[in-house]
């Protein structure tokens, strides 16, 4: 039952990761709270595999951190590679035009 509620959790971060960062008119609406709950639930699941207990505050902090860490990483480097790509592919369009 906590692997839901710390998903949940992962999943408010990316949203507010989305509203908070600038940049999110270059990626979809679901993408950072998909990532975000993603990693949760994947740090969450390996961290019980690891022997941390559901009880304890460890295995929340590890997994909590990990979904803001996921969500900026994507929201900052995303747009970044959106821009170089397509300006590539702007010049690459405009010289086959040509």
């Amino acid at each position: 039952m906590e692997l839901v509620f710390v998903t949940v959790i992962g999943i408010m971060i990316g949203v507010i990761a989305r509203y908070a960062i600038p940049g999110r008119h270059t990626h979809g609406l679901l993408l950072l709270p998909a990532v975000a709950g993603a990693v949760t639930a994947a740090v969450w699941t390996a961290s019980v595999w690891a022997g941390l207990t559901f009880d304890g505050g460890w295995i929340w902090a590890i997994s909590i951190a990990a979904a803001v860490i996921a969500s900026a990483l994507v929201a900052v480097l995303l747009p970044r590679r959106r821009a170089a790509s397509d300006a590539a592919l702007f010049e690459r369009l405009a010289r086959a035009r040509a």
